[in-house]
């Protein structure tokens, strides 16, 4: 049983990564390299709940103000929302600005991060209801107590998301035009599709789709309303998959798991094979995903297929006059 639970929470972890993984690998495709990921995910969150605690009564005992599934819903749209916005702050700065990708990304997690915080204190000083809706999230599995229920609609819509954006990106036109954007924007620009349109529309996109891996953790994994200090490690984790999973959403949903099981096995290893380890080796254990995706990034760039390799614009501003 001690193994089913740990497959199961790896699953549910993992899933967090997925969200962000999935939507960074749009984002670069389109030729962006998006280090605000960390950010993105934690206002993604900080916008969900908010809803959710404005949409949740003060007493325990009272029932919602709306319809369980509406509550999930709406919530959904607040966190796709704020990651949005994110996004569009980011292409902004990115596209129309042209600024540094690289220096633009980090500037969106430091302050993607401080203003998570900001929002989750100001949500505690009104009285924290929002951890409440977790039983609504973790449908079907909410009547559970093992680690089935962190595997609740969060989880299918995240593995849902990843094998869409992965049949959009190989075989649709729209896929098509974007990876074009994202390999030479010059070429594609000469072939009449709309660079500037695609990088902001992806861009936008897949940080939307970043930012629920945010609630996911919050609302269905941790269901903690002290969970969200700890969101920007997971963020860069996410942005290693994307490596380890080769700019493919369909390898990320078998990579998330992966990143999952090493990322909680530190935890489980005194139930599941009786080793007695202290803080610091479990927090050390927890740097192995980090550690594969170096091993896998060292054996791609031998091999220098270059399907395996990112897009050839990634983290490169276009000048379009410069064609």
């Amino acid at each position: 049983m001690n193994v089913l639970e740990f497959l199961l929470s790896a699953l549910a972890i993992g899933v967090t990564f997925l969200y962000g993984s999935t939507g960074e690998i749009i984002t670069e495709k389109a030729g962006h390299l998006n280090l605000g990921i960390p950010g993105i995910m934690g206002i993604g969150a900080a916008c969900g709940c908010a809803v959710l605690n404005a949409m949740m009564p003060l007493n325990a005992d009272a029932a919602p103000f709306l319809p369980p599934w509406l509550i999930v819903v709406l919530a959904l749209l607040a966190t796709l929302a704020g990651g949005a916005i994110m996004g569009l702050l980011y292409s902004f700065l990115a596209v129309t600005l042209r600024s540094n990708q690289n220096v633009t990304g980090l500037a969106m997690t430091i302050f993607g991060t401080g203003l998570t915080k900001f929002i989750f204190a100001s949500l505690e000083k009104d009285g924290v209801t929002y951890v409440r809706a977790k039983y609504y999230f973790r449908f079907p599995f909410n009547n559970t107590t093992s680690a089935l229920q962190y595997c609740g609609v969060m989880v299918f819509l995240g593995i849902a998301i990843a094998i869409i954006s992965s049949v959009i990106l190989t075989r649709t036109k729209v896929g098509l035009h974007l990876r074009a954007v994202g390999e030479s924007p010059a070429t594609a620009d000469a072939a009449g599709i709309n660079v500037t349109r695609y990088k902001y529309i992806a861009t936008i996109i897949g940080s939307a789709i970043a930012g629920l891996g945010g609630l996911f953790y919050i609302m269905d994994y941790a269901g903690s309303n002290e969970a969200y200090l700890t969101i920007e490690a997971l963020g860069w984790l996410s942005v290693a998959l994307v490596i380890f999973s080769l700019w493919r959403p369909y390898l990320s949903i078998i990579g998330s798991f992966i990143f999952g099981t090493l990322f909680i096995v530190g935890a489980y290893l005194p139930t599941l094979f009786g080793l007695k380890i202290d803080v610091a080796t479990s927090n050390l254990v927890k740097t192995l995903p980090y550690v594969v995706t170096i091993i896998v990034l060292v054996i791609t760039s031998i091999r220098n297929r270059r399907e395996n390799q990112p897009p050839a614009s990634l983290g490169v501003s276009y000048f379009r006059e410069d064609r």
